[in-house]
């Protein structure tokens, strides 16, 4: 049932999550007005940069305000040379803690070629793929796989002679991400580019790994509630190539954690560049909204950050809402964020250096609320 305010908590974090965020919210904000809906925005501080002034990853509430808020905008974690005590980098206690503390099992994150963005190759700015030909979502599972803490070494004599990272695939793990990957298949408008149908194609690496073949053998009895998509495998070595060979073929595609995080990055080139990709992280109850790309700390607080990932996904946040709360306002409030990237991209004087333009994070947002 549709709400009358949406409460979202905003996690700027480190480097250009700084720079991107603002712009996010003063999209959001604009379609906010424009349909007439109610967002309450609660910002923390976090990530590595607050961790090196406090000794904290965040604030000491923001996790309890996380797990009361309908939604969560994170924008970065990580800055060089910052670490915590165990190794890890500092800032990655958020994206984890969010991960396994709220649930949130199918990491989501959509890869599309909007008219105007040019591929780099071999350092020029090429078309290889036309507009529409490659619009696809990969759904990774997102709580178990080689990133579960199921991990060790073995120190002897002040020598580490031994490093274990066991992989962590469940009948639970794969059952509901894979239905997931279903019911967005379901969902969509429209399906693959190259034929229109609606299609899950399960990737994993079967023919060798017994986590695999749990993985596909779940697929195959989801597969069976869902006669109207169409069933698809690959092992990750071919994948990769077919990806990049015939993306158009493609709808949704659903795989195991580690095997998604890598191919997920590759079909994100497919979209021009990591500026255009944004993910969600989303849970039965819970969900967090970022961009794929990383803190950047070379282009950090310089105004030159392409916001569009991070835009896109405060859309894909607002489309989630729409769904989970039968909010048809939300659902085309998203619509409307992604017309107006969509426009200005194919204008084109308003682009990013990535984009092979000059304007700044603030001049691309201006521009994505005008047309608002």
């Amino acid at each position: 049932m549709a709400k009358d305010s949406y409460e979202i908590v905003v996690l700027p974090g480190d480097g250009i999550g700084k720079d991107v965020m603002p712009e996010a919210i003063k999209v959001l904000k604009a379609v906010s007005r424009k349909k007439e809906f109610e967002v309450n925005l609660i910002e923390f501080e976090c990530g590595a940069q607050y961790y090196q002034k406090t000794g904290k990853e965040w604030e000491n509430n923001a996790f309890d305000s996380c797990k009361q808020a309908d939604a969560i905008l994170l924008g970065a974690v990580g800055w060089p040379g910052v670490s915590l005590p165990d190794g890890n980098i500092a800032g990655a206690g958020i994206v984890f803690g969010l991960r396994f503390g709220l649930d949130l099992y199918a990491n989501v994150r959509p890869t599309k070629l909007y008219q105007g963005v040019l591929h780099s190759v071999h350092g020029e700015k090429r078309q290889i793929w036309k507009h529409g030909l490659v619009d696809l979502i990969t759904v990774r599972e997102n709580t178990e796989g080689l990133y579960a803490p199921a991990r060790g070494k073995l120190e002897r004599g002040g020598f580490q002679e031994l490093a274990l990272d066991t992989r962590i695939i469940t009948e639970k793990g794969a059952r509901r991400v894979i239905k997931y990957a279903f019911e967005l298949s379901k969902r969509k408008e429209k399906g693959a580019p190259k034929d229109g149908k609606k299609r899950v194609t399960c990737v994993d690496k079967s023919n060798v790994l017994e986590g695999c073949r749990l993985f596909r053998n779940i697929y195959d009895e989801v597969a069976e509630g869902y006669p109207e998509v169409e069933r698809d495998y690959a092992y990750i070595d071919a994948y990769t190539q077919w990806l990049v060979r015939d993306p158009d073929y493609y709808q949704v595609v659903v795989t195991t954690n580690m095997l998604g995080d890598i191919a997920s990055d590759l079909s994100s080139v497919l979209a021009g560049s990591l500026g255009m990709a944004p993910s969600g992280n989303i849970g039965d109850r819970h969900a967090f909204f970022e961009p794929v790309h990383g803190s950047a700390p070379k282009h950090a607080g310089k105004n030159k950050a392409n916001p569009f990932a991070m835009i896109l996904s405060a859309a894909m946040m607002l489309d989630h809402l729409g769904h989970r709360f039968g909010d048809q306002v939300l659902v085309e409030s998203a619509k409307d964020i992604e017309s107006a990237v969509e426009k200005v991209i194919a204008k084109g004087s308003v682009l990013t250096y990535d984009l092979g333009g000059s304007s700044s994070t603030k001049e691309v947002g201006d521009a994505v609320v005008k047309l608002i």
